[in-house]
């Protein structure tokens, strides 16, 4: 009977989570049909719009790695240093105030489900940034690794989308830096191991014969200075 009520539990507790996530979903459905339809959202947003948009434009977007696909059909660029610092990743809601002397102004306002993953920084054969991590190799903005000084072989924790299949990470922290130059300085290499091995060789090998080169003088000097008998 109690394992009945408990798994009963879990399918209530499954399904107030199901209708929550649709609740938001639906939410956000409506306010981009609200935007595409001209109309004014009513609620409490309206003070955002009023500072920003009195004299600009607001235009809302997802991201999808590097720039913001706008609910209008158009491509607006979004900065790196933004990007790198906010830690977006692909499937992030974006609004733009593009205000009247031309300012871009980003602000996120839909952030996608996440995902950690640890993986290893590496450079391609054209000299690009990627993090290989299970088994993929995710793209990284440039400025996202000059923020946090990554350099090939660096282990660092990347964030992804939970839910969308990308081939955009966002760094998130590094775990450990590459030390590999370290390591490769303090082991000899095979040529070097093979000469001191021949020098050592060679040192053994005069030591061994030198008190017998002694004798050989000696014996040389004794027949010299004797007198040959005819």
């Amino acid at each position: 009977m109690e394992e009945k009520e408990e798994k009963n539990n879990d399918k209530i507790q499954a399904l107030r989570e199901m209708i929550y996530s649709a609740e938001k979903t639906l939410q956000g459905a409506k306010s981009m049909l609200l935007q595409l339809e001209g109309k004014k959202k009513v609620g409490r947003r309206k003070k955002i719009s009023d500072e920003d948009a009195e004299d600009g434009r607001i235009i809302e977007g997802t991201f999808d790695g590097q720039i913001m696909i706008g609910t209008d059909g158009k491509q607006y660029p979004v900065p790196a240093n933004y990007a790198s610092k906010s830690k977006l990743v692909e499937g992030d809601m974006l609004k733009l105030t593009i205000t009247q002397d031309g300012s871009f102004i980003y602000k996120q306002i839909g952030p996608t489900e996440r995902k950690r993953l640890i993986g290893v920084a590496s450079l391609d054969a054209q000299g690009n940034y990627f993090v290989a991590a299970q088994g993929q190799a995710y793209k990284i903005l440039l400025a996202s690794i000059t923020y946090f000084k990554v350099e090939p072989g660096d282990e660092v924790t990347l964030v992804t989308p939970k839910n969308i299949s990308s081939d955009w990470g966002s760094i998130e922290n590094v775990l450990q830096k590459n030390s590999g130059k370290k390591q490769s300085a303090t082991v000899p290499s095979f040529e070097e191991e093979k000469e001191e091995e021949n020098s050592d060789k060679s040192s053994d090998l005069m030591d061994e014969w030198s008190p017998d080169l002694e004798e050989l003088k000696k014996e040389l000097n004794n027949n010299l200075n004797t007198p040959s008998q005819s």
